[in-house]
């Protein structure tokens, strides 16, 4: 099932970031349900494949995909990959976190992270063993011990648990996540509600809550936009960091996965 909407490129680039008004019902992908807990996870979050525009100072410069796949022994793999070209400047990024949900909670097993382009490259896989309270660095064949394993995730599983908080609490105006680093270290990652806001994106119209995420010491600001008739997901980035733009990122289309 393919759910595509496009404009001309002109209308794309011209207009600001967003306006805009509600799609039918019928139209929507994902079904909106107050409770994950009434029915199966994969009823309220589908198999899926979310591809972004990715662009700086309005300006097209490469793609994003964010996917969600149910696997054969009930784990959940979430996978994120981008790929930008600008100018001399190349950078390609996947992330991958392999997961299981109980309770409406994340419970995260692996990550892997690659990055390759500009400048070093990176190399980063993690397991996790919550219960034992324990992680393992792959590349580096070391195993630490974790003191605070409460609601612990990954760079990118927490993404994730984001979308479950906003799908059961649409109303909640903080969120707080406890998040492991490549390098094993934690550290709570905190978004604050930040309005309502209606866009116009390569997806199409759509209405959309705005959540705000800064980080002081590095003058980092991050904005991510959710929109609730497609069960909150994520819709748009947009990144600023000591006042000038980084980054951003916005839907462009969505294909629910058998």
């Amino acid at each position: 099932m393919l759910i595509m909407r496009k404009f001309s490129p002109l209308l794309f680039l011209a207009l600001p970031l967003i306006a805009l008004a509600n799609t039918a019902e019928s139209k929507s992908p994902l079904k909106e349900t107050p409770q994950l807990k009434q029915v199966s996870f994969s009823e309220i979050i589908p198999a899926y494949r979310a591809t972004y525009t990715l662009l700086h100072k309005s300006d097209p410069v490469g793609k994003a995909i964010r996917e969600l796949s149910y696997l054969d022994d009930n784990k959940i793999q979430y996978h994120y990959k981008t790929d930008i070209s600008w100018l001399i400047f190349s950078d390609k990024r996947s992330e991958t976190a392999i997961v299981n949900i109980e309770n409406n909670q994340v419970i995260p097993f692996s990550y892997d992270y690659q990055r390759e382009g500009t400048g070093r490259d990176k190399y980063y896989q993690w397991q996790y063993d919550l219960v034992a309270k324990t992680a393992i660095d792959l590349k580096n064949d070391k195993k630490i011990t974790l003191n605070f394993t409460d609601g612990l995730l990954d760079k990118l599983s927490y993404h994730l648990q984001n979308r479950i908080d906003l799908i059961n609490n649409p109303n909640q105006k903080r969120f707080v996540y406890p998040v492991i680093s490549t390098k094993g270290s934690v550290k709570n990652y905190e978004y604050l509600y930040d309005g309502k806001e209606e866009l116009i994106l390569p997806y199409g119209l759509i209405k959309t809550i705005r959540l705000k995420r800064e980080i002081t010491e590095k003058k980092r600001v991050t904005y991510a936009w959710f929109a609730p008739e497609l069960n909150y997901l994520l819709v748009k980035l947009y990144q600023v960091k000591a006042g000038a733009e980084q980054f951003e990122a916005q839907l462009s289309s969505l294909v629910l996965k058998e």
